[in-house]
């Protein structure tokens, strides 16, 4: 357990410095996550050494809630007086993802249709 945490952690930091070196503008978990990734990718047979860790904090994931959910209500006059802002902010990301996701469908789909099937 113990070095399968390192590992995820490690990760975790490894993207923070990739994130602070480059000034990228990705949150640096992200991109440890990317590498997690890769580096499962290269070697399979590290993710059975890492599942029973990882999914033992997937399934107290609702904890790391906590902390938003104070800050909610510290803030909540202020969320109370910027609420449309905060709510067409909601709504206008929303909209723009679905679009974004859709055309990306739209466009993989065709250039799918355009491949040969043999490959």
């Amino acid at each position: 357990m113990i070095p399968a945490l390192a590992t995820l952690l490690l990760c975790q930091l490894l993207g923070e410095v990739v994130v602070l070196l480059t000034a990228a503008p990705v949150p640096g978990p992200v991109v440890g996550l990317a590498l997690l990734l890769g580096l499962l990718a290269l070697r399979p047979a590290w993710a059975d050494a890492v599942r029973p860790t990882s999914q033992g904090l997937l399934q107290h994931l609702s904890l790391l809630f906590v902390p938003a959910g104070v800050g909610v209500m510290q803030h909540l006059q202020r969320l109370g007086s910027e609420a449309l802002a905060i709510g067409v902010a909601l709504v206008l990301s929303t909209l723009v993802g679905l679009a974004v996701s859709a055309w990306v469908m739209v466009a993989l789909m065709r250039w799918q249709a355009r491949r040969p099937h043999g490959r």
